[in-house]
């Protein structure tokens, strides 16, 4: 019966399933954190569209410059009061790809990494929605948010939302290239390594399951 027939996907996304096979390290010190963050057209994840991702990764609480990406996305959907926040314009000379090119080097770059961000639930939401439009499933990737860590840090109990400026400001990290995808993402990355330095205090052995221990969603959704 045709229904009982085995989906098939394309061969970027058969790549990025074969990398959860096996065992994934689970020596902390070895774990690829890839911190994410993606500029959209709005905040609404069934209508906006994502403009631009930007990645940076972590290993060890090293902060790998190098291994990182930037992607532009060509979108028919274009929202011109967001460019104030983004600065991102539907045209111009800033290379960009189709939505699926850029949904690809993402996977590609990703791979089985742990992925941080700030807020983490819209990105991911972004992200897969822009799978379900290519009819694939969702990212597959565990996913940690800076801040739960900060909740879980116990610095500040006085409320249970700060943004990313707030907690920059707050760990005197500089806002450089701040509301661009791969300025996001480095700021955040220097946040979950000063995050990750306050719980070592706390937990003499970090662990990715000490770190996910908590299922409350925090900010945009």
């Amino acid at each position: 019966m045709s229904w009982f027939r085995k989906k098939k996907y394309p061969p970027f996304w058969e790549t990025y399933k074969e990398c959860f096979k096996g065992k994934q390290n689970a020596e902390f010190e070895k774990i690829r954190f890839v911190i994410f963050d993606t500029e959209t057209t709005g905040l609404d994840i069934k209508k906006d569209r994502i403009l631009s991702i930007g990645t940076i990764a972590v290993i060890d609480k090293n902060i790998k410059v190098s291994d990182s990406l930037e992607s532009y996305l060509t979108q028919d959907l274009f929202n011109v009061e967001t460019v104030k926040i983004h600065g991102i314009l539907k045209q111009g000379t800033i290379h960009k790809v189709t939505e699926q090119e850029g949904i690809i080097q993402f996977l590609e770059h990703i791979k089985n990494a742990v992925l941080v961000a700030h807020h983490a639930a819209f990105d991911v939401a972004m992200i897969n929605q822009a799978l379900k439009r290519l009819n694939l499933p969702k990212l597959k990737n565990k996913v940690l948010d800076t801040g739960h860590l900060f909740v879980k840090s116990k610095l500040d109990t006085s409320k249970k939302h700060f943004s990313l400026n707030e907690l920059s400001l707050r760990f005197n990290i500089p806002q450089h290239d701040r509301h661009t995808a791969s300025g996001d993402a480095y700021i955040t990355a220097i946040l979950f390594v000063k995050l990750l330095c306050v719980l070592k205090k706390k937990n003499t052995v970090l662990s990715l399951s000490y770190l996910q221990r908590s299922n409350e969603r925090i900010g945009l959704l």
